[in-house]
């Protein structure tokens, strides 16, 4: 074996993955499968010794049949969220028919879910998905460390990290290149003319930077496809700010941003994702950078069509508001966007829109 293939199996081992079903056949094709693939599993066939062994044993993620005996899936991951809430879990399912409700798979924190069959090709792509954010967890938590140890660095290293990770996030998409920069002054600029704090600004600037770090746990064939996508692959893309929120958790020095990273999809009449909070019920904040990031979009080329138009832009967000957007804050960006529109050229300037 080649020494970059070594290294790159090494790194895999470095990962602990628990499968959980009843049925052993199951287990054993999942271990011969992953082993091929260069991961180690550890198997168990009965889901109360699962909870007990994860209590006492280091887990980075968890394959998890629903439905089983003596308990379903979904109340293993009850007892386990009870005492540890970083374990990524991937919920296998015999039929997409059976799978639990989608507000189970959302208060209980699973990361994913696959249908059973003979071939785990797609269970593979959720499986390096998860390592990546797992990954990214890790890097954050040791960053939560040193910037513990020394209170003189916390503001570089916080600052330094921000920008490894959301470069990390927009390397996989040149489409989106300085997205979230604009994101984040556009962001800034609304809280401004809105008369907010200096510290809610800052939350502003951090939390528009990392308002998409979630899609570094979506797979790059789904990201970056040119074609429409299938159902399927729209659902996952909507997985990202939970994926988000779940890398971002384990750090005390993000959490004021969460709430921005986990609610930037809301809409305003309660359509939006991934909780479908309406109205007020939606952190402000997050309203702002929801306006920041749908106006970035619209007024950003991509491949399959031209940047729009300011006065489409425009009419779009007047149409929008009181449903997709809040309306004070759409009022406020649209006397931005007709009276000092030089504020926002300076920002598209800085940030080389194309």
């Amino acid at each position: 074996m080649r020494l970059a293939e070594q290294n790159r199996t090494s790194e895999k081992n470095d990962y602990k993955i628990i499968a959980v079903d009843d049925e052993g056949g199951i287990i054993d094709s999942l271990a011969v499968f992953l082993k091929r693939s260069g991961y180690t599993l550890i198997g168990c066939t009965n889901p109360l010794e699962a909870i007990e062994r994860v209590k006492t044993e280091h887990f980075d993620l968890m394959l998890l049949d629903f439905i089983m005996t003596p308990i379903h899936g979904d109340q293993v991951v009850e007892e386990i969220r009870k005492f540890n809430q970083d374990l990524y879990i991937i919920l296998l399912t015999g039929h997409k028919d059976l799978a639990p409700p989608l507000e189970t798979i959302k208060r209980l924190s699973i990361q994913g879910y696959c249908e059973k069959s003979d071939k785990f090709d797609q269970l593979l792509l959720l499986i390096e998905s998860a390592i990546k954010s797992i990954q990214q967890m890790r890097v954050i938590q040791k960053i939560n460390q040193e910037l513990k140890q020394s209170r003189e660095n916390l503001e570089k290293a916080y600052l330094e990290s921000i920008e490894v990770i959301r470069q990390t996030v927009e390397a996989k998409d040149t489409y989106t290149r300085g997205h979230s920069d604009r994101v984040s002054q556009y962001s800034v600029l609304i809280g401004k003319y809105m008369g907010l704090s200096e510290t809610d600004l800052q939350t502003l600037k951090i939390g528009g930077l990392f308002h998409d770090i979630g899609k570094i746990g979506i797979p790059d064939s789904i990201l970056l496809k040119e074609t429409s996508l299938t159902d399927d692959e729209y659902s996952q893309i909507k997985n990202h700010p939970a994926i988000g929120k779940h890398i971002l958790s384990n750090a005390t020095v993000f959490q004021d941003i969460i709430p921005i990273v986990f609610h930037h999809h809301e809409k305003y009449d309660g359509k939006g994702y991934p909780m479908k909070l309406a109205g007020e019920s939606i952190p402000l904040l997050a309203r702002i950078t929801s306006l920041a990031d749908t106006f970035d979009a619209m007024t950003s080329k991509r491949s399959y069509r031209n940047a729009l138009a300011l006065e489409t832009v425009i009419e779009e967000i007047k149409t929008c508001s009181g449903t997709q957007f809040d309306p004070k804050i759409a009022a406020v960006f649209l006397t931005i966007l007709e009276n000092h529109y030089e504020e926002i050229e300076k920002i598209q300037i800085h940030t080389k829109l194309d």
